[in-house]
């Protein structure tokens, strides 16, 4: 559940819930405390209009006195002259906050209660009219109370009038224990429906955060060896997500840049290696030259071109690494231009025919394009591509008479370049990794041939950013044979014409 649906739940529930759990509190209350008002007062009542109005709850709470009272007045008015009786009749309403008092004429015949009750200020007159004593008086002073009066003659024929007086000032207990156990009822769901929301939201918030907490604090110690599972479909989870897959990255580029650095200090490694041989030629041809070994001019002439040819092998070595530099930060300056395919690779063949001849190598040349086929290419590049091939085959001939064929196809929208040589293979185990950076098939003869391991690598990142695609076969013993092609440029002209490529 999102993170906001859960928040407008929860204020929902914190809105409703506490009304309706009031509202079947409020109804439990109203048939408990009614039927307790029916069991010890005798109040009939089916709703709250006398609980919520002390004078008519009075007046229904002392209304079975009162019309006994009535009775006696009509049928044996004698009996309210007895003292016993309105003593009776006092302690029966003394339960109910009410007592009796008794006046005959202007004196007072009996006055009842225990609690200390005063005559009130006021009493009514005798009326002697039943409709008219049937009603009660509320005396509003500093008495409160509620008066009902009941007239009637004693034997000697003195009016009399006996009256019930409520202290309307003390409510009844049964009122007062329900408006504080509503109170409290109130209060306890409140109470629990913010207890339960709080923890439903913090189990839904603070859980996933704790889990965020400590994969910062190991990612913090250098410790990415964790995962972090979203337990739920909202924006919470969704930054749990986004937090793993942040970690994935930094673990990838953690041990990206741990590889980086081995190849590079093998790289370094290698490179020096390599350059110690051609400054140790170098050095000892020069020191010769010094000290007059070169003491003819065949001598002089073969120790110059010595220095010059392992001067180049060292500008090679620093070419490579430079272009590995720019490999690493992508930055390898193309200068694209539309290339003749043919006429291309023919200059290519005739610049590397002196090379291989030196090296006792035949080189074979067949172009099955036509003419006038062209692609897109950086012409230095692309002879790199060429030239690290060849000079990789060269490493590896273990051949008498070394043979390289070049052979330039047309491949539908692509042109194919093979070149194939006659040395020792590649094994198959090997065959998916020569185009990785630093991997060495052999190590041990790799590195008594020479070489930093990332010439092939080179190859691949080139062909890749022209748009092309390379790889190879091998048979161990019998040769190699190296593939890349390129997409031939197309012209598309107007509809209705035809396209050249």
């Amino acid at each position: 559940m999102k993170q906001r649906t859960r928040l407008l739940v929860a204020f929902c529930t914190i809105i409703f819930v506490p009304m309706i759990l009031v509202g079947v509190a409020f109804y439990s209350f109203r048939h408990i405390q009614m039927k307790e008002l029916q069991e010890n007062y005798g109040i009939e009542a089916t709703d709250y209009t006398y609980l919520l109005n002390t004078v008519q709850l009075l007046n229904r709470y002392t209304e079975e006195n009162f019309e006994a009272l009535l009775e006696l007045a009509d049928t044996n008015p004698e009996q309210l002259e007895d003292v016993t009786y309105l003593k009776q009749v006092d302690e029966a309403l003394s339960d109910k906050n009410s007592y009796l008092l008794v006046r005959k004429g202007e004196e007072i015949y009996f006055l009842g209660g225990d609690k200390g009750y005063t005559v009130p200020s006021y009493l009514p007159d005798y009326v002697g009219d039943r409709d008219e004593r049937d009603l009660g008086v509320y005396v509003d002073n500093a008495d409160h109370a509620l008066i009902k009066q009941v007239d009637f003659l004693f034997s000697d024929g003195t009016e009399g009038s006996a009256f019930i007086i409520s202290n309307v000032r003390e409510m009844i207990p049964e009122l007062k224990k329900m408006i504080i156990d509503m109170m409290v009822s109130v209060v306890l769901i409140l109470v629990f429906t913010a207890s339960m929301m709080a923890i439903w939201i913090y189990s839904g918030m603070i859980n996933p955060i704790r889990k965020l907490q400590i994969a910062t604090k190991n990612i913090m110690e250098d410790n990415l060896d964790f995962t972090i599972e979203a337990e739920a479909n909202d924006e919470i989870g969704e930054l749990c997500q986004n937090f793993e897959e942040m970690r994935k990255r930094l673990k990838e580029y953690s041990e990206e840049r741990i590889n980086n650095e081995k190849q590079n200090r093998e790289l370094i490694s290698n490179i020096s290696h390599d350059l110690k041989t051609p400054i140790t030629a170098i050095r000892g041809y020069a020191e010769g030259i010094i000290d007059g070994v070169a003491d003819t001019p065949e001598k002089m002439d073969h120790y110059i071109k010595t220095i010059y040819n392992k001067t180049n092998e060292m500008t090679r070595l620093v070419n490579e690494l430079t272009l590995y530099s720019q490999i690493n930060t992508n930055r390898i300056p193309y200068n694209f231009n539309k290339i003749n395919v043919a006429d291309y690779f023919r200059d290519c063949v005739e610049d590397l025919s002196m090379e291989l001849e030196a090296k006792n190598v035949s080189l074979q040349y067949m172009n099955y394009v036509a003419d006038d086929v062209m692609i897109i290419a950086d012409p230095e590049q692309l002879g790199r591509v060429v030239g690290n091939i060849v000079s990789n085959t060269l490493k590896y001939l273990d051949k008498p008479k070394g043979l390289i064929h070049m052979r330039i196809k047309d491949v539908g929208d692509f042109i194919q370049v093979e070149i194939e040589d006659n040395g020792r293979g590649i094994a198959a185990k090997d065959l998916p990794y020569i185009f990785d950076r630093f991997y060495r098939a052999d190590a041990s003869r790799n590195s008594a041939t020479g070489g930093s391991g990332i010439g092939l690598s080179i190859v691949k990142k080139i062909i890749e950013d022209h748009g092309g695609k390379i790889w190879a076969t091998s048979k161990p013993g019998i040769g190699t044979i190296m593939y890349f092609v390129i997409r031939k440029y197309q012209v598309t002209e107007p509809a209705g014409e035809e396209t050249d490529q």
